[in-house]
């Protein structure tokens, strides 16, 4: 006898096995109609609605199928338990508990998912695509650190002679100077403001111009006339001009400036009595 023919005209309901997305999909659904409480779950005819329902299956994957096979497996097992008679004297767990439990646990999720399914239809309705723009990245000045002279030496270890090309002859014509350095550090900043510190270096290849520019930048940064600066550390060393610089001020002259200026000055005032 099939499921169909034993079920009464009260048990006979007509589903459509493939709008349900499982076995437990279609187990639900039909308590849920028949407002069946879930913790008293009447399994007989709960297993020959099942049965009926996935009769119809038809072509179904076999994935699928063996899904539905499965949970039909086990309301056969729960309703063949349940009608065995009980030992006198012992309380049985009650075959329906693991399956209200599943029960229980599949419906928590598909009210969550519904809810973030409804969410997310809720938000498209708001936000059409590219609503917010872009934010652009900051730029490297607008995130300053304060540079350590642990890291300032980091940096001047970090100066390399460059790879020798082959056939290349390169001849020292002269002594490299600090003073020289000074004054390319200081006439580079007046025209661009900042400058990587590997940019000062980029026109020489030998590594006693690394060496000078790097002490005339100690040398200018005690004198405070530059500033040195990195993004993060171990990133790129930035040497800055200070604000003050394009005027000079009395403190940032070299000895040799003021002894100079001081000599005129007394060379002034003695022509002025002889003129007297």
């Amino acid at each position: 006898m099939s499921p169909a023919a034993s079920l009464g005209r009260e048990d006979l309901l007509l589903v459509e096995i493939d709008r349900f997305q499982g076995p437990m999909d279609l187990l639900l659904h039909l308590i849920r109609q028949q407002d069946i409480n879930i913790f008293d779950i009447p399994i007989a005819r709960i297993t020959k609605q099942f049965l009926l329902a996935i009769e119809g299956m038809g072509q179904m994957e076999l994935d699928s199928a063996g899904e539905f096979i499965e949970m039909a497996a086990t309301l056969v097992r729960i309703k063949a338990q349940m009608l065995l008679p009980q030992t006198p004297g012992e309380e049985d767990e009650d075959p329906r508990a693991e399956l209200v439990r599943r029960l229980l646990e599949y419906e928590q999720i598909r009210e969550i998912t519904d809810r973030m399914e409804r969410s997310e239809a809720d938000r498209a309705r708001r936000f059409r695509k590219g609503y917010l723009p872009v934010r652009p990245a900051p730029a490297q000045e607008d995130l300053p650190l304060e540079t350590t002279w642990g890291e300032v030496f980091q940096a001047a270890l970090e100066v390399r002679n460059p790879e020798p090309h082959g056939g290349d002859h390169w001849v020292r014509l002269r002594p490299i100077s600090m003073e020289e350095k000074v004054d390319l550090i200081l006439d580079t900043l007046r025209r661009v403001s900042r400058i990587e510190f590997r940019g000062l270096l980029a026109p020489f290849r030998e590594k006693m111009h690394g060496v000078m520019t790097f002490l005339a930048g100690l040398e200018l940064s005690r004198r405070r006339r530059i500033r040195m600066r990195q993004t993060a550390p171990f990133h790129e060393l930035w040497v800055y001009l200070r604000e003050d610089e394009g005027e000079g001020s009395a403190e940032e002259k070299t000895p040799r400036n003021a002894e100079e200026e001081t000599v005129a000055g007394a060379d002034g005032a003695h022509s002025s009595e002889e003129g007297t």
